[in-house]
């Protein structure tokens, strides 16, 4: 990842990332020193520090970083995030690809950590989806851990969500999940239902994991009465136009999880400055 976001600046996928590609840090004389401090301007929770330390180590390795905060920390505005020192060309080459990855990531960690908050005390996780950046789904299914939330599957690979368009593919509810277990039975096995009927349905089928789309607070109850007569091994996922408002009243209904893409789709960058200084002698 840190490799590619280099080579979109110089045009260089090798291993090792050649700083002299980049001419106007080719301004300074190689052998300068600088050094930098990186800080925040509002609160916030850190995520991406591995990143910036792969940026420099890709572009020689000629800059130390001191870590002030660790992944997972609560920033508030004007901490000093880290300090950097070294060679002046690879600082400066490789400061807005470091930036972009942390102020990203960042993003996402805090923006978990506030929806994550009204869940403490429930026995409801917080779930992400894949509705994360191109480029960016390792890394931001890791900020959403930083930030107090909890993974949902990765890919298409490792766990079954079987959605509308599946169920209409494969003819109902009872078919997919038929087919489902027929084809991967070590699989997790999660579908969407869209109503109480669909529900009893999934119920039947032996879905592990019930995805409730956009059904009210009310329907919510209803669904775990449903789910409790029936399996308490079973468990109830809600999600669709989930708000910061609201999450605090889906998770007292007693559904187990509630998923929220805005959690990787909405975010806005982390509001971080990076301050060089070089030695003119």
């Amino acid at each position: 990842m840190c490799q590619f976001a280099l080579a979109e600046d110089l045009a260089d996928c090798s291993i090792n990332a050649d700083s002299a590609r980049d001419i106007t840090a080719e301004l300074i004389p190689k052998d300068k020193i600088a050094s930098a401090t990186l800080i925040t301007r509002e609160a916030g929770v850190l995520c991406g520090t591995a990143w910036v330390d792969k940026i420099f180590e890709l572009l020689g390795g000629n800059v130390t970083i001191k870590w002030n905060f660790q992944d997972g920390d609560k920033l508030s505005p004007e901490d000093v995030i880290c300090t950097l020192e070294g060679n002046a060309r690879e600082l400066l080459t490789g400061e807005r690809s470091a930036m972009n990855f942390v102020q990203s990531l960042s993003a996402t960690a805090t923006l978990t950590s506030l929806y994550a908050e009204p869940l403490v005390g429930t026995n409801c996780r917080l779930l992400d989806t894949r509705k994360t950046l191109p480029g960016m789904r390792f890394g931001q299914k890791y900020a959403v851990k930083c930030g107090g939330g909890t993974n949902h599957r990765i890919g298409l690979s490792d766990a079954f969500l079987i959605k509308e368009n599946h169920i209409m593919a494969c003819g109902g509810i009872p078919q997919a999940l038929n087919q489902a277990i027929l084809n991967h039975p070590d699989k997790l096995l999660e579908i969407e239902v869209e109503s109480l009927d669909e529900l009893q349905q999934a119920l039947d089928g032996k879905a592990q994991v019930i995805m409730l789309d956009n059904f009210s607070l009310e329907q919510m109850r209803e669904a775990k009465k449903q789910r409790d007569q029936h399996s308490s091994k079973v468990l109830l996922e809600a999600s669709g136009n989930v708000s910061l408002e609201a999450i605090k009243s889906i998770a007292d209904t007693g559904v187990d999880y509630i998923s929220v893409g805005a959690l990787t789709k909405n975010v806005q960058a982390l509001d971080l400055s990076m301050r060089i200084s070089i030695d003119l002698k």
